[in-house]
């Protein structure tokens, strides 16, 4: 049984939920909402440090008909450094309106929620 993370990458917040390969249940984790770079990395750092993911699962933005567009760039950016600083496998999941089937108060924070439908979409896809 290998716990996987889920991020759900933002320029303001990521989201990371968190599962495992054994129930295959996708659970939101945290929002990190770090000012810089080197802030939300540094707790991602400590996420990783204390799960021991074997993988990560990044979300990957496309437009409806499944075009990239620049955040789509900037994700698969977080992924390679995920990959490259943490040494975990890292897959990306179309994230296509993954925060769209979330009921969202005004200023309610879901990036969590939508990494949990981004980790649940990754285990439903029939992923090992």
């Amino acid at each position: 049984m290998e716990t996987v993370l889920a991020f759900d990458f933002g320029l303001k917040r990521i989201g990371v939920a968190v599962g495992n390969t054994g129930l295959r249940q996708a659970q939101p984790l945290a929002v990190i909402g770090e000012p810089t770079n080197d802030g939300k990395f540094a707790a991602v750092g400590r996420l990783i440090a204390e799960w021991q993911p074997k993988r990560c699962v990044v979300g990957l933005p496309l437009h409806p008909d499944g075009a990239e567009h620049e955040m789509s760039v900037r994700c698969r950016r977080f992924a390679n450094q995920l990959h490259g600083r943490y040494g975990v496998e890292v897959t990306l999941v179309d994230e296509r309106y993954s925060s769209a089937v979330i009921a969202q108060q005004r200023g309610e924070q879901i990036d969590d929620q939508a990494a949990a439908i981004i980790l649940q979409q990754y285990f439903d896809d029939a992923h090992p």
